[in-house]
């Protein structure tokens, strides 16, 4: 299947086409905008954006994403509002928040929703625990990356090869779930 991936970010796609290439489906950028509303929840950005896009470009096949980092020292932020706190204090911001305490625990989420041609819509989530570093480390990645360590293991996913990155990572996991979902069209 021909997917339309609705960023602006270039790492994002770089995941989803290689977790979704393999299986014979084919991942392009559009350069279309949707409002993002605050809310609660990933979920509910997301449903809001798959709504928003139906009205506006009924029978293409397109995906969106919202995904947050949940620090759980600092009572879930940035969460929701991770790419507002990502474009405002950084990743830098988040560890000086954290300062020296020990409590680092915290968990990448990810809601993929996809748009079908006939108007179908469907929500793919995927959830990584992990911890905050006190630096940051690697160069691979985009975001949160260099400051995130996955449960079991000693490298960011900034030090993560893609692929491996891709068999861990929240996104990953909700691909998993979309390329299940898809089926193998290859």
């Amino acid at each position: 299947m021909k997917l339309g991936l609705v960023t602006s970010n270039a790492g994002k796609l770089r995941e989803l086409a290689a977790a979704l290439e393999p299986a014979g489906h084919t991942v392009a950028q559009r350069a279309l905008e949707y409002p993002e509303v605050q809310a609660a929840s990933l979920g509910a950005v997301v449903e809001f954006g798959l709504e928003w896009l139906a009205q506006r470009h009924a029978g293409e096949a397109l995906l969106i994403d919202d995904a947050g980092l949940f620090v759980d020292a600092l009572g879930g932020f940035p969460g929701v509002y991770s790419r507002y706190a990502y474009d405002t204090i950084g990743p830098a911001g988040v560890l000086a928040l954290l300062g020296d305490g020990a409590e680092r625990s915290a968990e990448f989420r990810c809601v993929l929703g996809l748009l079908l041609p006939d108007g179908g819509r469907q929500l793919f989530r995927g959830s990584c625990r992990g911890r905050i570093t006190r630096t940051p480390r690697g160069n691979g990645g985009f975001g949160y990356d260099p400051v995130f360590v996955p449960a079991g293991d000693e490298r960011t996913f900034a030090e993560l090869p893609l692929a491996e990155k891709n068999t861990v990572s929240h996104r990953g996991r909700a691909l998993a779930a979309l390329a299940v979902y898809l089926g193998d069209s290859g």
